[in-house]
């Protein structure tokens, strides 16, 4: 068995989340005006599966999470297979998962886990690139992100971005592994950067009134008349969507507010956790239920090659480890979905780009491991409380019904109302099927 380690627990790449998008006023993304129009025109003729879900809220483990150490726990193996951590039972009898994930076990019965996602990539960018597009990555082509197809596909046609990455899209190391790919660059993801309280993109430069603001939207629209009319690359297409989607974000306040988490009690934000993941979860919920289609939250941290003992527990002090924040966070939103009758339209995915290997190391955590590793997904009408798949005593690759990649991306898409079959033609005048391979899980019907 191949291992390897590395001293940046954050990522043994050397790349920690980066906002690669420094768009400042301009960073809400849409299509212009006649790509709307030829997109619905195009639409009006098709026969699209209708999808049960109406956003998807994807939490991001960047980094790849160890699947022994979260929710393929093998309590009957060997220690140095088995780790440090117990098994606990769920709400669904049979289910057991880590002992670091209370919450998550009584929130069970609304969650179908995945054990054997399986694919061949071990490096954090290509990983990255397989998971967030459902596509093996190629110098050919880029392929564009499950967010990216979204706002594609479903249009801008509301202030609300249609696709939004908390904090960043930055994810897979130097890679664009959640960006537009072939699409056009205004399906790009929102940006709202590091600090949620003040949320980029979203308030005019001090001294600029929001009047002040729409005489020099109106003046650079002018100023570039001229040059639309010698320019005509997709740049510029896109620049001029940039300037549509800003304007329009900052016009609606109900867009705005649904960004701002000052509204939110006290009792949620603590049910949520008021660290980075919980915070972002938080305004993930309120985005969906806002409107947005698509919003990816990213939790940096998982590359977890040293000492998971010291790294995944609480074992410094209260939300110093990953796992009871990951479990915090998300046991709330499922919760919070629940409660307020969105679960059924919202699709929860929990997924980073590959699991650790089954053998603990000598520095005391896991290396990369892509043959096996799980998924969690919730809402959406999924059927919850049932495990697809299963891996060996030891973890090490699926013994039963494997999934890959191109099978998830295939499965959400249709979820999410997407024909994985269509065909869409790239910037060079190629068609090219959405998603060419896999199919849909058929359990999660």
């Amino acid at each position: 068995m191949h291992t390897h380690t590395c001293p940046d627990p954050q990522r043994c790449d050397g790349v920690s989340r980066r906002d690669f998008l420094h768009l400042g006023l301009l960073t809400a993304f849409g299509l212009s005006a006649a790509d709307i129009l030829r997109g619905q025109a195009v639409a009006a003729g098709l026969n699209s599966p209708t999808g049960r879900a109406k956003s998807c809220i994807l939490i991001w483990l960047d980094g790849g999470p160890s699947h022994l150490d979260t929710f393929d726990p093998k309590p009957d193996a060997p220690s140095e297979i088995r780790g440090p951590f117990m098994s606990i039972p769920t709400s669904v009898p049979g289910i057991r998962i880590c002992e670091h994930l209370p919450r998550t076990a009584r929130v069970m019965k609304d969650v179908a886990l995945i054990r054997s996602l399986t694919h061949e990539l071990g490096n954090h960018d290509t990983g990255s690139r397989f998971l967030l597009t459902g596509h093996r990555p190629t110098p050919a082509l880029e392929h564009p992100s499950l967010g990216s197809l979204l706002a594609h596909e479903h249009g801008f046609n509301q202030a609300i971005p249609p696709y939004i990455a908390i904090p960043g899209d930055a994810v897979g190391g130097n890679s664009n592994a959640a960006r537009a790919g072939y699409l056009p660059g205004a399906c790009s993801a929102f940006n709202v950067g590091g600090d949620l309280s003040r949320v980029d993109g979203l308030h005019l430069p001090e001294g600029v009134s929001f009047e002040r603001g729409q005489r020099r939207q109106a003046m650079l629209q002018k100023m570039d008349s001229f040059a639309r009319r010698v320019e005509a690359s997709p740049a510029a297409r896109d620049r001029d969507s940039f300037y549509q989607q800003a304007h329009a974000l900052l016009a609606s306040p109900g867009a705005k507010g649904a960004f701002d988490l000052s509204g939110e009690t006290a009792a949620t934000r603590e049910r949520y956790g008021r660290g980075r993941l919980g915070s972002g979860c938080l305004l993930a919920r309120r985005l969906a239920e806002a409107g947005s289609r698509f919003i990816t939250v990213v939790d940096t941290g998982w590359d977890t090659h040293t000492q998971i003992a010291r790294e995944l527990p609480d074992s410094r002090f209260a939300g110093s480890g990953k796992l009871p924040s990951l479990d915090r966070a998300y046991a709330a939103l499922i919760t919070d979905l629940r409660e307020r009758g969105l679960l059924e339209s919202t699709l929860v995915v929990l997924m980073g780009e590959f699991g650790r290997t089954p053998k603990i190391n000598a520095a005391g955590g896991r290396d990369h491991w892509p043959r096996a590793g799980s998924v969690c997904l919730a809402g959406a009408g999924i059927p919850g409380g049932q495990v697809i798949g299963s891996t060996g005593s030891f973890g090490e690759t699926p013994s039963d019904r494997p999934i890959s990649p191109p099978d998830l991306s295939f499965t959400l898409l249709q979820l999410l109302g997407v024909n994985p079959e269509k065909e869409l033609t790239t910037s060079s005048g190629r068609p090219i099927k959405i998603q060419g391979e896999g199919q849909f899980i058929r359990e999660l019907a």
